[in-house]
């Protein structure tokens, strides 16, 4: 149990913070809800309600999708896109795809390598681009959720308003549905762009998303 604590650190923190953080969010947000609620004269729910509500689900799909979203850039921008200098990004020269050499598939995989590379074919091209695929379908999943479940929540406030409920269709084209998709949106974007930038010349001892802290500004693809 040691050992496995020790080498899956990273994913039991993360997973930790991740279901704290889920759970302080949905007390606070059943909360808030229900202040409202008892604001306009509305019936309150209980946590349970809240949880199973299209308020619950459009808040957390809404963050999901943006987060899968610019995982999903990423991956695929920096395989041809590159930034001097920072270890976000590939070397210079090793803008692309590769070669088969350099990624180690088909003949030239090694005893260890996984299945899906050494067979080569239509497995090997699947495998060649399964992390973009499933980030692609977490994106699109949360982002259907999104929609549908804030398309409910928009109804809901435009019957209490006395105004009649519009089609999904036409939720995709409100403004609501845009403003909360792009507030995530541009935080993503930034938050990575400064990354990508503020590696160049900053330093974290020890990390692997920093280079060396006596590596030169100039190096690119260096990690620590």
């Amino acid at each position: 149990m040691r050992k496995l604590v020790r080498e899956c650190s990273l994913s039991l923190a993360f997973g930790a913070m991740f279901l704290a953080a889920l759970a302080g969010q949905a007390f606070a947000g059943w909360k808030q809800f229900n202040a409202d609620q008892f604001a306009q004269g509305l019936d309150r729910l209980s946590l349970a309600q809240y949880l199973t509500s299209s308020d619950f689900a459009v808040d957390v799909a809404e963050n999901w999708q943006s987060e899968y979203l610019q995982f999903l850039l990423y991956i695929l921008l920096t395989v041809w896109l590159l930034q001097k200098g920072s270890p976000e990004s590939k070397e210079l020269d090793r803008s692309g795809r590769e070669s088969a050499k350099d990624q180690k598939i088909g003949t030239f995989a090694e005893r260890d390598s996984p299945r899906w590379a050494r067979t080569g074919g239509w497995r090997t091209g699947l495998y060649s681009s399964s992390l973009v695929l499933v980030m692609a379908a977490f994106f699109l999943g949360s982002w259907l959720v999104q929609s549908a479940a804030g398309w409910a929540a928009f109804n809901e406030t435009r019957l209490q308003d006395l105004q009649d409920p519009i089609a999904w269709t036409e939720y995709l084209l409100n403004a609501d549905f845009w403003s909360r998709t792009l507030q995530n949106w541009q935080s993503e974007f930034l938050a990575v762009g400064s990354m990508a930038v503020l590696s160049i010349y900053l330093r974290q001892r020890g990390s692997p998303e920093s280079k060396p802290v006596g590596e030169p500004h100039a190096s690119t693809g260096v990690e620590g």
